[in-house]
């Protein structure tokens, strides 16, 4: 179907209301919506943002923790032709108001404007007494505008390029899932696999359960409750989930799960190994791509445990590895990653606060890596967290990956430090296993581990132990800042 035969999102939602106003629609925290209070509700809250300003075209900010009341917003925004712009509730406010300043607002929801210039209304906002009829069909000129902070922590949005017409069937498609399936969200929905999931479950009439926020026990719990079939996570989660599995599997019934993407950061080998073992290698699946979309690859498990450490083949666009010159990089040796939609297709993104990497039409997300001789792609790591030791290479994630082969380790993350001699050294955070429990670590035997498997100049020089997840839920972190809070640590006195 061409795009310009696709309804709006708006009334893609309302069509499915239609055909099945009792179909479960959202569901959270034991509530469920219908597709008929979907529709309602959304009817009246879409008459109610009208009334504050909101028109065809408007910025509409939702800076709400994942909730029925974030979908009833989103899906509100959509129907008044409207571009939702989500952010994390968590921001702080310094950051907030640097994403508010990139671009006039209609209105925020969730959070008042910290510069004091928006209209805000709380989520539970009520319209009072309005309409719930439908509306007239509006397109949005953009379905949706996303927060980076990005790897250096300057802020931009991530305007997609397509209008409102989304083409969720096309989509689903796509990625493998059906309108009869049920779908778990456990990422924030502020950050881009959240909303691209709820975005398909809610245009082509999907059971869409969110998560408040991440907990193991209860995304194990929820997949039997609801018997997920479809779901899209990150390394992150799949890391914090083994531990809890392999404690209790006969407590949790996976049996329902068709497909398991995992997606925005790399995963760990030994990580994607076991879950490829619990679910089947038919069913875990991995996405490489950004928020920009230009291009894509996917790579089944099948396709993987023949390709270890691969990110798969290009599915969407194109692209190519090229070196500090711009020419390309035979096969197996290793540059930066450029990628462009393909030759006569709409640009797919625009950016707000920030310009694109650019080389004659192709795009950098500023990942390295490489193509080997079949085409599977191979990532190294992001360029900017790249460093020497010695004048040698050292990509964080190679060391990453090693460490987390250990059983005793929740999550780690490694950053380059000063070093006086070798320019740089590595150092680890490690969130490990109590103490107390089998196969605890302490810092030497986190150097010892990595010893065993990467060179010598790979070993970090130094260990730091935390209590908390390195990485958000959506996988992500925020490793500029990180390395310099650990340098400034390093460098503070110490008090006697």
């Amino acid at each position: 179907m061409a795009e310009r035969d696709v309804p709006p999102i708006g009334t893609q939602i309302s069509r499915l209301a239609v055909e099945d106003p009792d179909a479960p629609a959202v569901s959270h925290n034991g509530r469920t919506l219908t597709r008929g209070q979907l529709e309602s509700m959304t009817n009246r809250l879409a008459r109610g943002y009208a009334e504050l300003g909101v028109r065809q075209g408007d910025y509409v900010t939702i800076a709400l923790p994942n909730s029925i009341e974030w979908v009833q917003a989103v899906v509100a925004v959509w129907k008044l032709g409207a571009i939702p712009q989500p952010l994390s509730a968590r921001l702080p406010d310094a950051e907030y108001a640097d994403l508010l300043d990139l671009r006039e607002r209609a209105l925020l929801v969730g959070r008042p404007d910290p510069r004091g210039v928006v209209r805000a209304v709380p989520g539970d906002f009520d319209p009072g007494d309005v309409s719930d009829a439908p509306l007239p069909e509006v397109v949005s000129p953009s379905l949706k505008s996303m927060a980076s902070g990005g790897s250096t922590g300057r802020p931009k949005l991530i305007e997609a390029g397509g209008d409102g017409r989304f083409q969720g069937t096309l989509v689903a498609a796509l990625m493998g899932n059906l309108a009869t399936d049920t779908q778990l969200v456990s990422v924030p929905l502020s950050h881009n696999t959240g909303f691209t999931s709820a975005t398909m479950a809610l245009s082509t009439g999907q059971h869409l359960v969110v998560m408040s926020r991440f907990d193991p026990t209860e995304f194990l719990r929820l997949i039997a409750e609801y018997r997920v079939n479809y779901l899209a996570t990150v390394p992150t989660i799949m890391q914090r989930l083994l531990p809890i599995y392999r404690a209790a599997p006969d407590d949790f019934d996976l049996s329902s799960v068709r497909r398991w993407w995992h997606l925005a950061a790399p995963c760990p080998p030994t990580v994607k190994e076991a879950w490829i073992e619990i679910l089947g290698p038919e069913v875990v699946w991995e996405l490489y791509g950004g928020t920009e979309l230009q291009a894509l690859t996917f790579i089944s498990g099948a396709e993987w445990l023949s390709h270890r450490g691969s990110v798969g083949r290009v599915v969407s666009g194109e692209m190519r590895v090229l070196d500090d010159a711009g020419g390309q990089c035979p096969p197996g040796v290793i540059g930066e990653i450029y990628l462009r939609p393909r030759p006569g297709s709409s640009p797919t993104y625009r950016y707000i606060g920030s310009t694109a990497k650019s080389r004659d039409g192709w795009d950098s997300l500023g990942d390295l890596g490489w193509f080997d001789e079949e085409g599977y792609l191979y990532l190294a790591d992001r360029r900017v967290d790249m460093f020497t030791v010695g004048g040698r290479n050292v990509y964080p994630a190679e060391i990453e990956n090693a460490l987390s082969e250990h059983p005793a380790v929740l999550s780690c993350l490694v950053v380059g430090v000063p070093h006086e001699d070798l320019g740089q050294v590595p150092h680890v955070l490690v969130q490990a296993q109590a103490a107390g429990a089998d196969g605890a670590l302490d810092d030497v035997g986190v150097t010892a581990f990595v010893a065993q498997r990467l060179a010598a100049y790979k070993v970090p020089r130094s260990v730091e132990f935390v209590d908390t997840p390195l990485r958000d839920d959506a996988g992500k972190a925020r490793r500029t800042a990180v390395r310099d809070e650990v340098i400034a640590r390093r460098q503070a006195p110490v008090r006697r």
